[in-house]
């Protein structure tokens, strides 16, 4: 079976030029077949401000109702992916940028209101809100033959963080989401490692120490590293994707820094 690699590159990688720079020659260093998948939250939060949209955040996650679905459309299927194409475009890589809706590579569903656990504006007390995220899409499937086609004619997929509802709908889709969709998708038709490319060099046993470095997880070692504190916050929704792709047959997930994407460095989580 041959080689896939799908790395998914965060909205903060993506806003800083250096980081860009690096991580699109090492992208279009890698053999053999390759889909990138960005996020660019910061640069919609930026362009919504210049708007004058407020953007709203609740736990981390943005809430996107009409008029930031309209910027977020923008900026990650135009300003964000069309970049990235054309210089993807000058290092030899023939590729091509993708939204969900595109081809229907990727359907999802309008996330209904979903109880949230918040603190409060004037207190620290925490908080049970039922919250609405508005145009949010939560993955229902993504079609790993018609990628499959797109990768075999020499295609290089560049995918936004957009989806669509088959009824007309764009919907913003958590990028770390899709990357694992994506990946599971594809695992039929080839051996896939799915990298996680951000700031830090891995998962880290402590988190201001970035020489401290978990460098295997399985899902017995991470529900261990919870249980005894190790693993927490913000961390935990990624390493569940990952987890659950390699459970669903993609071979390895990687996560590590943006100029590490070689598969050599960073936290590598297989199946137990």
């Amino acid at each position: 079976m041959e080689h896939l690699t799908i790395i998914k590159v965060g909205g903060a990688v993506v806003e800083d030029e250096a980081q860009l720079t690096q991580l699109l020659k090492d992208f279009s260093a890698i053999e053999g077949r390759k889909i990138l998948v960005h996020g660019g939250g910061r640069r919609a939060t930026k362009t919504a401000a210049r708007l004058g949209i407020e953007s709203q955040m609740v736990n981390g996650r943005r809430i996107t109702d009409a008029d930031m679905l309209e910027v977020v459309t923008m900026v990650y299927g135009g300003l964000v992916n069309k970049n990235l194409v054309a210089r993807l475009q000058a290092h030899g890589i023939n590729a091509l940028g993708l939204t969900g809706a595109d081809a229907d590579i990727i359907r999802s569903h309008k996330r209904p209101p979903v109880a949230l656990t918040t603190t409060g504006s004037t207190s620290e007390e925490p908080q049970e809100a039922l919250i609405d995220f508005g145009f949010v899409g939560d993955v229902d499937h993504a079609n790993g033959n018609r990628l499959s086609q797109l990768l075999e004619i020499g295609i290089t997929p560049v995918i936004a963080p957009l989806t669509h509802n088959g009824e007309g709908l764009i919907l913003n889709t958590n990028a770390d989401t899709m990357a694992g969709e994506t990946a599971k998708a594809l695992a039929p038709y080839y051996e896939v490692t799915l990298i996680y490319a951000f700031e830090k060099p891995g998962v880290l046993a402590q988190p201001d120490d970035d020489n401290s470095v978990i460098p295997l997880l399985t899902r017995d070692i991470y529900n261990r590293c919870v249980a005894d504190g190790t693993i927490s916050g913000g961390m935990m929704p990624k390493i569940e994707n990952a987890l659950a792709a390699v459970e669903a047959g993609v071979a390895r997930v990687v996560i590590t820094r943006a100029d590490a994407i070689d598969g050599q460095h960073g936290t590598v989580i297989i199946k137990n």
